[in-house]
């Protein structure tokens, strides 16, 4: 396999999306990202994969593998089989992101060595280990149809007037993408211990002081806050501020 034709800005956004991916991974170890290096099949031969292709900023499939532990742990776990492809998937959205801002579809879970045979057939493909005391314990790999050209999200240059006019007829295009809308209460971490030892009447805490107002996400980017109504028996969300680009975290 010969090394990817891929820049030093480029491998750092690489980086990027795996410190972005496994602050959301769920895992029971402390993993931390190792170097990248071209995308194999042998590297994580145990566990599962799930792949998705995103597009917008940037066009292109990533791919998280995760170790039998915690394929194992969600399957065991005291509130029935947990699904993995949606306990995986807000990792896969962050390392998408990475690149701006990209719409993900649903993804889908595969055998660790078909996944990344599969990616490691694409040109570039990238992947980055992560590892517990050395040992491959996860894997994301990411192969774009075009890698950004200057390393920037979504190979992007600073745009003047012309710039914006691209701009605005790619968001033209996107008006019919359907995109996955959720309220949230709040949020916590768990480890997989924790998990498994829930039960019924079992309280979680989350970081949300009570009678603050819920978020509302735009796959898993929050967009605005308002609080909870109920309308016809279902819950529903009135709009009480919007949030600008940039603020989400204050």
């Amino acid at each position: 396999m010969t090394a990817p034709t891929i820049t030093e800005p480029q491998l750092a956004l690489v980086r990027t999306a795996a410190e972005a991916a496994l602050a959301v991974l769920p895992t029971s170890r402390e993993l931390i990202v190792g170097a990248p290096v071209p995308a194999s099949p042998d590297m994580l031969t145990t566990g599962q994969a799930i792949t998705a292709k995103f597009t917008g900023a940037a066009t292109g499939e990533v791919v998280v593998v995760v170790g039998q532990d915690l394929a194992d742990a969600l399957k065991e776990s005291p509130l029935g089989e947990l699904d993995l492809t949606a306990a995986v998937r807000p990792a896969l959205e962050a390392a998408s992101r990475a690149f701006g801002p990209t719409v993900l579809d649903p993804g889908q879970l595969m055998e660790p060595g078909v996944a990344l045979s599969a990616i490691a057939a694409k040109p570039d493909a990238i992947a980055v280990p992560l590892l517990d005391g050395g040992e491959i314990r996860a894997v994301l790999a990411l192969a774009l149809s075009p890698w950004p050209s200057d390393g920037a999200p979504g190979g992007m240059a600073k745009r003047g007037p012309a710039g914006a006019g691209v701009m605005r007829g790619g968001l033209d295009m996107l008006h019919d993408v359907e995109m996955e809308v959720s309220a949230e209460l709040g949020r916590t971490r768990m480890s997989v211990r924790e998990l498994l030892s829930l039960s019924p009447g079992a309280i979680v805490e989350l970081d949300r002081a009570a009678g603050s107002p819920a978020d509302l996400l735009v796959n898993g980017r929050l967009v605005a806050r308002g609080e909870v109504v109920v309308i016809d028996e279902n819950f529903g969300i009135r709009i009480t501020e919007i949030v600008s680009p940039g603020s989400e975290r204050e």
